[in-house]
């Protein structure tokens, strides 16, 4: 998007570089990361940064209005609803992709929103690394309002482990070692000190939850919450008997599960903004759209793109048993904005968002982008293609 470091960053790159820094990144963990990364990073002038931010706000004053868990009292599903809800999300990511308006100017458009947690820890590995390895310039961070690699640490330790003992903190997630994200399991382990656990491993006594640590049990006061209820549900059988998690315990949730779905696809069709796509909830619709071809039909309760139908016909959405789970949204075009050996690369760009507890408002932190040169950003989309992959946004600073 800065075409003259865009020019000098591919000149200079190597694949000796790429082998160097791929072999740093995965040797803190051998064999814990199972998605590509991409070749380079994306470099994000600060008129675009201002549209984020624009975007980002208007956002955010619908997810922090007063009124906002009336509007989203449907969003969760009554089976997974979880008690002691508390009173925000402490992480929320915006998902953008990089368009190309009618005047032929960058826009941000939203793609996805979740009150659920991403890839805090792995982002600064990626962010040392390519630091170390390849041409970033001066003046340009991953990092936004002010802070550094110190003070995010800081800030994911106040909000994940707040004031209780790390090890009475645990990360939670069915089969965590099993998991496409569990580098970032891993590394938030080795900085935090909070531990990975599997739902399975709970032990329930009252209202008190503990698990066993090299034969000792150990109570748990606090849940770093990595599971998707959704997907604990798909896999009950095969788990055996677990801990109910709905009901009332004596332990603090960091995200509350709720949030998962008060944050979600449901809010879609709430957003008025030139930033987000219209959507419509299906069984809201009066007259289904004559030009389906134009729009995108999603479901509610997934995650990572599943279910997405890209190329919509009139029978998708006669046959759906349930209307009110979907939604129908506008499709964007992704722009073809980063320039590779071969041919230009489409971005998305997650914005992460902490809020603290005391604080006024979510702040606006970290980030992690996204490459692609298929039809959708995902691994299947992407198969054989080079320069696609996870990758970090560095923004430019101070401007």
């Amino acid at each position: 998007m800065i075409p003259e470091i865009r020019e000098q960053y591919n000149r200079e790159f190597t694949a000796e570089k790429y082998m160097a820094f791929l072999e740093d990144v995965h040797k803190v963990h051998p064999g814990a990361i199972r998605f590509r990364i991409a070749e380079t990073p994306v470099f994000i002038p600060s008129s675009f940064l201002h549209r984020l931010k624009e975007a980002s706000e208007e956002i955010m004053q619908v997810l922090t209005a007063p009124d906002f868990k009336k509007e989203t009292s449907q969003a969760i599903p009554k089976k997974l609803k979880v008690t002691h809800e508390n009173i925000h999300a402490e992480f929320i990511i915006l998902d953008f992709a990089i368009c190309k308006n009618e005047e032929g100017n960058y826009i941000p458009q939203l793609i996805e929103l979740q009150g659920f947690p991403s890839m805090n820890a792995f982002q600064v590995l990626l962010e040392e690394n390519y630091r170390k390895h390849f041409f970033v310039p001066d003046g340009f961070s991953n990092y936004l309002n002010g802070y550094n690699r110190e003070t995010y640490w800081k800030l994911l330790h106040d909000i994940i482990v707040a004031d209780h003992d790390p090890a009475e903190v645990i990360l939670l997630e069915v089969n965590p070692h099993e998991q496409k994200t569990k580098i970032d399991f891993y590394l938030t382990q080795d900085k935090l000190g909070v531990r990975p656990v599997c739902i399975t491993e709970l032990i329930k006594e009252g209202k008190k939850l503990y698990y066993t640590y090299e034969g000792k049990k150990v109570p748990v006061k606090r849940m770093y919450n990595r599971l998707i209820f959704d997907d604990l549900r798909s896999q009950r059988k095969k788990l055996g008997r677990i801990v109910d998690l709905k009901h009332h315990l004596d332990v603090e949730w960091v995200s509350h599960p709720n949030w998962f779905y008060r944050i979600s696809k449901f809010d879609l069709p709430l957003l008025q903004s030139k930033y987000v796509p219209a959507a419509y909830f299906v069984d809201k619709l009066e007259v289904t759209p004559a030009d389906l071809e134009n729009y995108v039909l999603k479901p509610l309760y997934s995650f990572a793109g599943q279910g997405v139908v890209l190329h919509v016909k009139k029978k998708d959405i006669e046959k759906l048993k349930d209307p009110q789970n979907w939604i129908l949204q506008k499709k964007i075009q992704y722009a073809p904005v980063i320039q590779t050996p071969d041919v230009p690369a489409k971005c998305e760009i997650r914005l992460m968002f902490y809020w603290k507890n005391g604080d006024a408002k979510p702040l606006l932190v970290q980030n992690l982008c996204r490459l692609s040169k298929g039809e959708m950003v995902g691994v299947r989309y992407n198969a054989d293609k080079e320069w696609v992959g996870a990758g970090i946004c560095f923004f430019e600073q101070g401007i």
